[in-house]
């Protein structure tokens, strides 16, 4: 894994976004790969932002670090996807949740159990794999290695 740590700020002007960046997608899914989910923790309002982004959405302030993130949360929100985009109509139907990671950020993904399955308030653990053929076939051509991650329970 490498070492992401808290400081590493965001990028100020255009000439320092670069793509191996944390705070980029490609950076921050970069990470993930490597085990390693990070925030951009707002140092002006203390709001966590995944996928890190080099402006806070909740203020506006350009002071951001990147910050590693527990992979543990809660569930908050789910629903169950049954028209799957084309590429994978044989997944469906499957479930998507909105997490409460332990740090207090949120972030989406898929859940591996069936909608009947899933709770608000279940506990669960964020692991990333290697995208499936069909994952990548509906990929854009720059997201093909991106890791897919998926919450389960605990």
């Amino acid at each position: 894994m490498t070492d992401h740590n808290s400081d590493t700020t965001a990028p100020l002007t255009r000439g320092e976004v670069t793509s191996d960046s944390p705070f980029t997608l490609p950076g921050f899914f970069a990470a993930l790969a490597e085990g390693d989910l990070l925030a951009a923790a707002c140092e002006d309002c203390g709001k966590r932002l995944i996928p890190p982004r080099p402006a806070c959405y909740a203020c506006g302030g350009r002071n951001l670090r990147a910050e590693p993130q527990p992979k543990t949360g809660t569930v908050v929100s789910y629903t169950e996807v049954r028209t799957p985009p084309p590429a994978l109509a044989d997944r469906g139907p499957y479930t998507v949740a909105i997490v409460e990671l332990d740090s207090g950020a949120r972030l989406t993904g898929r859940l591996t159990v069936p909608y009947a399955d899933a709770s608000i308030d279940m506990a669960v653990r964020l692991s990333a794999r290697a995208p499936d053929a069909d994952e990548r076939e509906m990929a854009l051509s720059y997201e093909t290695e991106w890791p897919i991650h998926e919450f389960e329970p605990v």
